[in-house]
C-alpha cells in the first residue's frame, strides 16, 4: 500500500511532471462487466434510447384515460401532512417556527412536472418529478416512495402540468411512463429507517403523444450531480396539495434560496422552508438553478426519513451517492437493477467508523490484511500523530471497535508507506512499512493484542528510501500475499516474489525509469479481475484511474481505464484495497477523501467502481 497524504504532495507531482507524457492507451480487448456504474459527479451516458413501438402511441392512449378532470381530482401521493391552511400573509402553515422562509406559488418550470398514477385500488394520484439531462433524453427523477407500483398502467408524467388542461392543452403534452427503476431494498415500511436513504427512483418516459422524447420537447433538464458534503444551497421546486391558501396544483419554489445540513444518523440533507406538503414528494434539490436557461444540478429529490419530513416547513432528500448513480445508469441502458443486491449499510449502523471526518482527515496510512484471523480483511490506520489502530472487519463491509496498536507521538509518526501481506508465513497477516530514513521492517503476525516483534529488511539509509508507494499482493500463481510491487521515486516499477521475513525474495523489474509512472500517485495491488494473479490498481497525479490486470515477473498486465482524467479523484489521498466483504476476493477499495470523508467500494472490478458504501460522512 502507497500514498500521498496532502494536497502539496499532489501539486509537487504536478509540478514535476515533463512537458509531454507518454500515452497509457487503454487495451483490447475491452473488460467486461455486468454494469458500468458512473462517476461520483458528472452524469452518465449510454445508447440512445429505442421506442420499440409507433412514436407517441403510447402518450396517446394514455391520453385517453387522463382527461382535464381526472388530473384536477388527482390526489397527492406522500407522507408528509397534507394538512393544516397557510396563513394568507405568509404561506406558511400555522405552527412554522418564527423567520421560516415560505415557499412561493409561480408559474413553474419545463423541467420540472407532475407524475399521475391510477393505483391499484382505483385511486388517482400524483407526485413531483424532474427532467434529468441523459444520452437518451427520457429520463425523469422523482421519489422510490412515488416509484413503488409506478410500472404499467396508465402512469404519465406532464412537464409543468398546468391545472384544468387536458393532455393536449398541456404545455408539452404527456409523457407515458414506460419503465421505473429503483433499488430492491427500499420498501413502503421503511420510511424511518435507514434505507430510507435509498427513497429515489428513475422512471423512462415514452414520446408525447406528438411524437418528441422529454428532452427536445422541454429544451432543458437538470444534470444529475454527486455533491461533495450536506452543507449546499438550493432552490426546489414541486406541486403541493396546498400552498398559499387553497391553490391546489400549482407549483411552488421557495422564496429564496435555502442552505442546507444533514439530517442527524443519515445519508440524507435537510431544509427549512415552508409550503411543501404532500405532493412535493420527488421535488428535485437544485445547486446552480438557472430558470432561463432550465439548467441547474440536481443533488437529491424530496424524501428520505418519513416520506420527506415531519411538516410543511422541514423537508429531507437523500444526498445522492453511488446508489443513484446505479439506479440512473441502469434507466439509461434499459437494464432493471440488481434484485438481490448487499444489504444496505446505513450511517446509523454500528459497523460505520464512530470517529467523524474531521478525525479521518489524519489518517495518513491504510494497510488491508487478516489480522483476526477470520479470513477477511481487517484495516489497519497510521495517523499523523504517530497513533496506529486496528479496525476489525465484520466481514459484510462494517468494522468493529479500534484496537490500538501503538500510541500517539511514537515513532510511526515516521511511517511513510505500509502494506499488509502474508510474508513470514504465519497464520496471521504481517506489517510492512518504509520509514523515513529509507530502513524497511516487517511486524509478523500483527493483531489485536499488538505489533508484536519487528524484523529487518533494509536498514536506515538504503536505497528503500526511494520507494515512493509499496504494495502487497498475489502476482506469482501462487496461493499466499507473499509479492511486493514498488515504485520509485524516478517512476522505475518493480515486482519482488516470494518475500519472506528478512528477504526481498527475487526482483523483476517491470518498468525501467520513466516519467510517466512518477505521476502514479497511489498505486494499490488488488484482485479486481478475480484471476490467480493479482491486478495493479492506480490513481494518477491528474485523477485518471486504471487497472493492469494478471500482473506477473512477466510484466504489466493489460490496462483497464476506470476513470479518465478528472479533478474529483485527485481527492482520494489514502486508498487501500481487501476482502472486506467476504467473497474471498481482494476486490473491496477503501478510499480516504481530503475532506476526511472515506468510502468502500465493495465488489469492484477492472473498470468500474463497485457498490459505494460510505464508512465516514464529509462535514461530521
Amino acid at each position: 500500500m502507497a500514498v500521498l497524504t496532502t494536497a502539496a504532495a499532489d501539486t509537487a507531482l504536478a509540478a514535476d511532471k515533463p512537458p509531454s507524457i507518454p500515452s497509457r492507451p487503454v487495451p483490447s480487448p475491452a473488460p467486461t462487466a455486468s454494469r458500468s456504474p458512473s462517476p461520483r459527479v458528472a452524469p452518465i451516458k449510454a445508447p440512445g434510447p429505442t421506442t420499440g413501438q409507433a412514436v407517441g402511441k403510447e402518450s396517446r392512449v394514455a391520453a385517453e384515460y387522463w382527461t382535464a378532470a381526472r388530473m384536477a381530482a388527482a390526489k397527492p401521493l406522500g407522507y408528509k401532512p397534507l394538512g393544516r391552511r397557510a396563513k394568507a400573509s405568509s404561506g406558511l402553515a400555522a405552527g412554522a417556527p418564527p423567520g421560516t422562509p415560505a415557499s412561493e406559488h409561480f408559474s413553474g418550470t419545463p423541467v420540472v412536472g407532475t407524475f399521475f398514477a391510477h393505483g391499484p385500488t382505483g385511486t388517482d394520484w400524483y407526485c413531483t418529478g424532474s427532467v434529468i439531462d441523459s444520452s437518451t433524453r427520457n429520463i425523469v427523477l422523482t421519489a422510490g416512495h412515488c416509484g413503488l407500483g409506478l410500472n404499467g398502467g396508465n402512469y404519465i408524467f406532464v412537464p409543468k402540468f398546468t391545472m384544468g388542461a387536458g393532455p393536449d392543452q398541456q404545455p408539452f403534452g404527456i409523457f407515458k411512463v414506460q419503465h421505473l427503476f429503483m433499488d430492491a431494498r427500499y420498501g413502503p415500511s421503511q420510511t424511518s429507517l435507514p434505507v430510507s436513504d435509498l427513497d429515489t427512483a428513475f422512471a423512462r418516459v415514452a414520446p408525447n403523444q406528438f411524437g418528441k422524447q422529454l428532452q427536445d420537447a422541454v429544451h432543458g433538464a437538470l444534470t444529475f450531480t454527486q455533491p461533495s458534503g450536506y452543507i449546499n444551497t438550493v432552490q426546489i421546486i414541486g406541486y403541493p396539495a396546498n400552498s398559499h391558501g387553497n391553490n391546489t396544483g400549482y407549483a411552488v419554489q421557495c422564496s429564496k434560496q435555502v442552505v442546507t445540513s444533514q439530517l442527524a444518523g443519515y445519508r440524507q440533507m435537510q431544509m427549512t422552508c415552508g409550503g411543501y406538503f404532500g405532493g412535493t414528494s420527488g421535488s428535485p434539490w437544485i445547486v446552480d438553478w438557472n430558470p432561463t436557461m432550465l439548467t441547474g444540478k440536481v443533488i437529491g429529490n424530496l424524501g428520505g426519513k418519513g416520506g420527506g419530513g415531519s411538516n410543511d416547513w422541514t423537508s429531507y432528500a437523500p444526498l445522492f451517492g453511488q446508489n443513484a448513480a446505479d439506479l440512473l445508469n441502469d434507466a439509461i441502458a434499459n437494464q432493471d437493477p440488481p434484485s438481490n443486491p448487499p444489504p444496505y449499510i446505513g450511517l446509523s449502523q454500528a459497523n460505520k467508523f464512530p470517529e467523524g471526518a474531521a478525525t479521518w482527515q489524519h489518517a495518513k496510512l491504510l494497510a488491508s490484511g487478516d489480522y483476526t484471523g477470520n479470513h477477511h480483511s481487517d484495516l489497519i490506520v497510521v495517523w499523523t500523530d504517530g497513533e496506529v489502530t486496528l479496525y476489525p472487519g465484520d466481514g459484510q463491509g462494517g468494522f468493529l471497535a479500534e484496537k490500538q496498536l501503538a500510541p500517539p507521538q511514537s515513532i510511526w509518526t515516521h511511517a511513510e508507506t505500509i502494506t499488509g501481506g502474508d510474508f513470514a508465513g504465519g497464520p496471521l497477516y504481517d506489517l510492512m512499512v518504509r520509514w523515513s530514513d529509507g530502513e524497511v521492517t516487517l511486524y509478523p503476525d500483527v493483531s489485536t493484542a499488538g505489533l508484536g516483534s519487528e524484523v529487518q529488511m533494509a536498514p536506515p539509509g538504503s536505497q528503500w528510501k526511494d520507494a515512493m508507494q509499496i504494495s502487497a499482493g498475489q502476482f506469482h500463481n501462487g496461493g499466499y500475499v507473499t509479492d511486493l510491487v514498488v515504485r520509485w521515486v524516478d517512476g522505475e516499477l518493480s515486482l519482488y516474489t516470494y518475500v519472506g521475513a528478512g528477504t526481498f525474495g527475487t526482483e523483476h523489474q517491470l518498468l525501467a525509469p520513466n516519467s510517466t509512472w512518477r505521476d502514479a500517485t497511489l498505486v494499490t495491488g488488488a484482485n479486481l479481475a478475480g484471476q490467480p494473479n493479482w491486478d495493479i490498481f492506480v490513481r494518477w497525479v491528474d485523477g485518471e484511474l486504471d487497472t493492469y490486470v494478471a500482473t506477473s515477473a512477466a510484466g504489466l498486465g493489460a490496462e483497464y481505464r476506470m476513470r479518465d482524467a478528472n479533478s474529483l479523484w485527485t481527492h482520494d489521498l489514502v486508498m487501500t484495497a481487501g476482502n472486506y466483504i467476504g467473497d474471498s476476493y481482494n476486490d473491496d477499495l477503501i478510499v480516504r477523501w481530503s475532506d476526511g470523508e472515506t468510502t468502500l467500494y465493495a465488489g469492484s472490478g477492472p473498470s468500474y467502481l463497485g457498490k459505494e458504501n460510505t464508512l465516514v460522512y464529509p462535514g461530521t
